[in-house]
């Protein structure tokens, strides 16, 4: 690209990297995590679109002309963050030194630089790459000029603008003058959205097309039109940009004063020593800094995957291309030849493409493997198009590889084996020797990151992998991967096998190297995968015909709350349009606003309804009817239909690496979000069934977090009260309220149950006021007699915080890091809201680690007994069991011993046992 100017939108590229990254900060507390972002977006264009110019070209401080047009001009625009303000020169200092000639030229803004140097460089035969997610710059593009999105990967020449905007680039201004810029608040026609502008430019040409033919559009945004006419010259003078600006106080000719540089290193160097880059600094050779405070992963300036920049702060420059040997296997000669050598080694990557992502339905297309690095295969079993080369068949490659791959002895790797372990088990093989999980490895030690073998290769490799759209399609073009033509599957297909032993390589370290993160990972997390793949694949007896009833009577009561609604309403509307509500609730009932949407509209939210139901009948009919609506869409006509045709059960997913506190996620179905506090939804757990001969066991730990909550603060009161084996909200009330346990009144008890709770989970005084429906005064008199009496408590929550701020991070009762990105954020909320998790995380994340640990105790008793009994779910501190009656007396005993000796705490563990037909009567 040697005849290429390479433009930045620096402006655009500030304000991205500021809001894509955390909180990063150097060692003594300066922001920098827009110098971050800016430095890895920089090297990362550069060398993606390697040019002989280039220009990064940032808004100038005062006013432009836009301004003196308009007083208006970009007046809704919130001021620039204190952080980023400070960032600014810094980054004008790094970009200096990464070799990017700046431009900043007074009285007009960066677009028009941008505009006026791409037709500079078209005249002089050059071609032009545009960085910005600026829409406006679309009007820029031509044969010469092309716009790239960093942030969505998204190229736009003169096709690309047609098929985003449905205007060619010379009708831009056009388009934008009648839908206006709210960005830069540059009215447009009023209600003329993108398909109205389209519609009018279509059938008239050009604005001045359509402003001459106003008069012939009807409706109201004909007269919307005609309204906005004196001003539409104005918007348009105000949204084109500036092709002519004079640049020669700046600069000479392209040629000469932008031509891309070198890096001066030592500027660098020097630069990002003083605010703790730590990796670039390991890149050039020299000593780590104090690692810098805040949110930062690893306590290292690298920020969080996602946003403008989806790579850490390792991948700066040219990723080196892999060395790949991948082979195709079509011949047994080629299969017994991979045979002897996952045989040999000591650990082997594993993969299975497939024909859809559901687990226990999916069926094999085939294998991939891999022995060391660059070395990998892929083995067809199941392509189907016409044209398909001669594979080996499933049955003949799974009987071969069977028994390796069922040997326990013979170690593999995989990025989330729980799946290929069901696909395995829909062909007959048991799965065996799984030593790691890539998923697992980077959920222990980064667990508030994304764990996508994607992000994980950008990550940790500094490489991109082939995306799976770019090989099945998506949308209504999208293909199985069975119509995958193998040549191009071996890509796909080897490179999982093959990045995934380098991840291994590359992750394993930050666990092996963490006593208490390996702990978590070896005794915790690849157990429980096992344990959880068994769970789903046993599934949960459904009785449709019972869901079937219930449901028909839930549309019953669901019509007759509509009609209650519309008799209170005096007027039918649609209960699901929160516009419709609004309009009966606050202009025709005039009922009180409660809170406002972001828009400045009236909200009627959950917690809106929940307030206003305390007082008027319709938003309570309005409550019980999104209950009921709810239950029955999800529950009671869903749970059905997902029922396996094959195995007459209904088989959920846990997700295990999502929460990071350890929880996990149930999902197709969610089976750990059925309501239980009301009459409806607990009928729903009556339809979970034990088959006949067997009965469901519940087992669930009692006031778990709270036990948790008395161990780590080592509170005197607390620590006895469970010790003595009291009731703890009784001896809480007894507390506060300074009475007698046995003179604890229901009352009393419920308000100690509430602050007990509340606290744990960060409630402050006006959340406690609002759920016992008193003073915010009382309530607050309450939390400070609760601390009064559990001192251990308050010191605790006190500890805490500051000990989340130091580290960014809090850690479970057995070391699971529990980060938290916002703890040091300047945006008040987002900090306070950081603060209540660093209270909750270690309880609810110990929890988390403990019912796991109990999963895999329970799963290792049953499986060492050979006993029959099936543990079918799991709903975060219960586990639910289907048990023959012959073993029903055997279960009930060791259930609670097995789960309440999983660890040993300060106080004592107890769970809870119920049997029942169903799963409601199990409790």
């Amino acid at each position: 690209m040697q005849n290429t100017l390479l433009l930045v939108d620096g402006s655009s590229y500030l304000y991205r990297a500021f809001h894509a990254l955390p909180d990063l900060r150097s060692a003594d507390g300066y922001p920098t995590g827009a110098m971050h972002g800016m430095v890895n977006m920089l090297r990362r264009l550069r060398a993606d679109f390697p040019a002989a110019y280039i220009a990064c070209v940032f808004d100038a401080k005062g006013k432009t002309f836009r301004d003196d047009m308009y007083p208006e001009y970009k007046a809704t625009r919130a001021s620039m963050p204190d952080d980023l303000r400070l960032q600014i020169e810094p980054i004008h200092e790094a970009v200096k030194a990464m070799g990017w000639p700046i431009l900043m030229v007074e009285g007009v803004e960066a677009d028009d630089v941008i505009g006026t140097l791409s037709v500079q460089a078209a005249q002089a035969g050059m071609n032009v790459v545009v960085s910005t997610g600026d829409k406006d710059l679309a009007q820029l593009v031509n044969d010469k000029v092309m716009l790239i999105n960093t942030m969505t990967n998204e190229k736009m020449d003169e096709a690309g603008v047609l098929a985003k905007f449905g205007v060619p680039p010379n009708r831009i201004i056009d388009y934008l003058t009648l839908i206006g810029d709210t960005v830069d608040n540059v009215p447009g026609v009023s209600k003329c959205g993108p398909k109205t502008a389209l519609k009018w430019l279509t059938a008239y040409d050009s604005l001045d097309g359509v402003i001459a033919n106003a008069a012939q559009i009807g409706g109201a945004v004909g007269e919307n039109l005609r309204n906005a006419l004196e001003w539409l010259p104005k918007g348009r003078e105000l949204i084109t940009v500036k092709l002519d600006c004079d640049l020669s106080e700046h600069m000479t000719t392209i040629a000469e004063s932008l031509v891309a540089r070198g890096e001066d290193k030592e500027t660098l160097l020097a630069f990002f020593s003083k605010y703790g880059f730590k990796t670039l600094l390991r890149e050039l050779g020299t000593a780590t800094p104090q690692a810098p405070v805040g949110k930062a992963a690893a306590a290292a300036a690298e920020p969080a995957a996602g946003g403008a920049v989806s790579a850490n702060l390792d991948m700066f420059g040219d990723a080196p291309k892999l060395n790949t040997s991948y082979e195709t296997v079509l011949t047994d000669e080629q299969l017994d030849k991979w045979i002897a050598l996952i045989d040999a080694a000591k650990l082997t990557a594993v993969d299975t493409e497939t024909t859809s992502l559901e687990p226990m339905t999916a069926q094999m297309v085939g294998i991939s493997l891999s022995v060391e690095p660059g070395v990998a295969c892929y083995i067809p079993v199941a392509h189907s198009y016409q044209g398909v080369p001669e594979q080996l068949s499933r049955e003949h490659v799974l009987a071969k590889l069977k028994p390796w791959l069922e040997d326990a002895t013979k170690l593999k790797v995989g990025q989330n084996l729980k799946y290929d372990s069901h696909i395995f088990a829909n062909h007959g093989v048991q799965l065996k020797g799984i030593q790691h999980d890539t998923l697992l490895e980077s959920y222990v030690f980064e667990s508030h990151r994304t764990h996508d073998m994607d992000s994980l290769a950008l990550r940790h490799l500094n490489h991109t992998t082939i995306p799976f759209v770019d090989v099945c399609g998506k949308g209504a073009s999208m293909i199985t991967f069975d119509k995958v033509e193998i040549g191009r599957a071996t890509e796909y297909a080897a490179e999982d096998a093959d990045i995934t032993l380098r991840l291994h390589q590359a992750m394993i370290g930050e666990v092996e190297n963490d006593a208490k993160l390996n702990f978590i990972y070896r005794n915790i997390e690849l157990p429980t995968a096992v344990v959880l793949q068994k769970i789903e694949r046993n599934g949960v007896h459904i009785d449709a015909e019972l869901l079937n009833i219930q449901s028909a009577e839930l549309g019953a009561r669901i019509v007759e709350l509509e009609a209650k609604a519309h008799e209170l309403a005096e007027q039918p509307f649609n209960l699901g349009s929160p516009k419709q509500i609004g309009e009966i609730f606050f202009e025709k009932l005039k009922l009180p606003v409660v809170k406002k949407t972001p828009s400045g509209a009236p909200s009627t939210d959950e917690e809106v309804l929940q307030k206003l139901a305390e007082d008027y009948p319709l938003p309570k009919v309005l409550l019980e009817y999104r209950s009921l609506s709810k239950l029955k869409s999800t529950y009671t006509d869903k749970l059905p239909k997902g029922i396996n045709q094959e195995t007459g059960r209904v088989h959920t997913n846990y997700a295990q690496a999502v929460a990071v506190t350890g929880r996990l996620a149930s999902n197709d179905p969610n089976l750990q979000n059925i309501p239980i506090r009301t009459k409806e939804g607990r009928r729903i757990r009556e339809a979970f069934i034990a088959p006949p001969g067997s009965h469901i066991v519940s087992a669930d730990y009692s006031q778990i977090e709270l036990r948790i909550m008395a161990h780590i603060s080592e509170d005197e009161n607390m620590l006895r009260a469970f010790a003595e084996g009291v009731d703890i909200h009784r001896a809480t009330a007894a507390e506060i309220f300074g009475v007698e346990k046995d003179d604890v009144s229901s009352e009393q008890r419920r308000y100690a149950k509430v602050i007990n709770f509340g606290l744990i989970y960060g409630m402050s005084a006006f959340g406690l006021a609002g759920n016992l429906g008193i003073e915010r005064g009382a309530a607050q008199s309450y939390i400070d007699r609760y601390f009064a009496r559990f001192s251990g408590v308050k010191q605790y929550m006190d500890d805490t915080r500051l000990q989340a701020k130091a580290r960014g991070y809090v850690e479970t009762v057995f070391g699971r890091r529990l980060w938290l990105p916002e703890i040091n954020s300047p945006n008040g909320p987002r900090r306070q809201g950081a603060e209540r998790a660093a209270i909750n995380a270690p309880m609810q994340g110990t929890a988390a680690d403990l019912i796991k640990l109990a999963m895999v105790a329970v799963q290792d008793w049953l499986e060492k007994d050979k006993l029959q009994t099936k543990m079918i779910m799991q709903v975060h501190d219960e586990l639910v069991l289907e048990v023959p009656d012959a073993e029903l007396a055997l279960v009930k005993d060791m259930l609670p011993k097995l789960m309440a000796g999983v660890a040993e705490l300060k106080v004592p563990l107890t769970a809870e046992v119920g049997v029942g037909k169903n799963w409601e009567e199990a409790h």
